[in-house]
């Protein structure tokens, strides 16, 4: 029987060592020391004392103001303006074309000796080519080879070739005309550089027409940043967002709201959290999540705002980045458009 207790009792050793067996290592035994602290803190813990420990110090985090931000953007009106390279690059290709067609049989509509065949003779002595947009040349004269576009010449500018096909369309019109007392005049089209663009004013929507346009108001404390408030109890994000656009920059416009999940956000943290002494809470900041909208027709109007907004701008890209905080920059900068 005692041989059955000592076998019993070696049996329990093995399963839960003491510290004070020789057979345990040092790691082991300071590893079971541990356990057993711990499992004597934990009986003498009574339930009791753990739930009023945690009610006399509550955890209360910080809590930030959320608020809707409106990212209103008017999109380019017009194509980019072209590269240097692309300039030359279209340029040599209507060269190209101009060799590669066949050439223009004038005795087959013209003949020999009439009027119109010296009329056409010296169109082409005025011209030296097919069309005038594409400059003087003459693949039979001596100075053919010379046909390399050089930098800076007026040929490869867009409004250039414009306004000679603008020309040679009105001459021809006066030739054919049976009133000669009257200049026909071709409409132009209309210039990429507006007076808005000469005049510098960023309240005009018709400026940079190649860029898009975003809207910045400038609140009391002198602080440019996009239209914003906070979200009212019962709001979701894209209802705060289209009251906050009708609230600063007026009902006078035509947008549209484009979709219902904000396209990035804004964290702003405050110097000193502020504690409301009624409730206990901790202001630390602001969080803005920012909603993308579109503008169709109108204009911004903050004459009868809400929000003590005192100016508002519309500006581009890199436009933005000289009126705003660095900080605010850096937040907003990948919402909006290179172009």
């Amino acid at each position: 029987m005692s041989t059955g207790s000592n076998g019993v009792r070696r049996i329990v050793s093995l399963l839960r060592p003491s510290r004070l067996d020789s057979g345990v290592c040092t790691s082991c035994r300071e590893t079971l020391g541990r356990r057993n602290y711990a499992s004597a803190a934990t009986e003498t813990a009574s339930p009791s004392e753990s739930s009023s420990a945690t009610s006399t110090f509550p955890v209360v985090g910080p809590s930030y103001t959320i608020k809707a931000g409106v990212v209103l953007s008017r999109p380019p009106q017009v194509t980019r303006d072209l590269e240097p390279f692309e300039k030359a690059y279209y340029f040599y290709q209507k060269r190209l074309n101009e060799r590669l067609t066949l050439p223009f049989t004038k005795y087959f509509y013209y003949k020999r000796g009439t009027p119109a065949d010296e009329d056409w003779k010296k169109k082409i002595l005025d011209r030296r080519t097919a069309s005038r947009d594409i400059g003087k040349y003459n693949a039979y004269d001596n100075d053919a080879w010379n046909d390399e576009l050089l930098l800076g010449a007026q040929e490869s500018e867009p409004g250039h070739q414009v306004e000679m096909l603008v020309q040679d369309a009105e001459s021809t019109a006066n030739a054919t005309s049976q009133d000669t007392s009257k200049k026909e005049e071709i409409p132009r089209p209309h210039p990429r550089v507006t007076e808005a663009d000469k005049k510098g004013d960023h309240k005009s929507l018709n400026r940079l027409l190649p860029r898009t346009l975003y809207l910045l108001v400038r609140s009391k404390e002198g602080f440019w940043k996009f239209p914003s408030s906070p979200v009212e109890v019962g709001e979701s994000l894209r209802q705060a967002a289209e009251r906050t656009l009708a609230q600063s920059a007026g009902v006078n416009m035509n947008t549209w709201m484009v979709g219902y999940h904000p396209a990035g956000h804004h964290v702003y943290n405050n110097i000193k959290p502020r504690t409301d002494s009624a409730t206990g809470v901790t202001n630390a900041g602001e969080k803005t999540f920012f909603m993308k909208s579109r503008i169709m027709t109108g204009q911004a109007d903050i004459s009868a705002n809400l929000q003590t907004l005192e100016d508002f701008k519309w500006l581009s890209k890199d436009e933005i980045a000289q009126f705003v905080n660095p900080h605010y920059y850096s937040n907003i900068k990948n919402m909006l458009s290179d172009r």
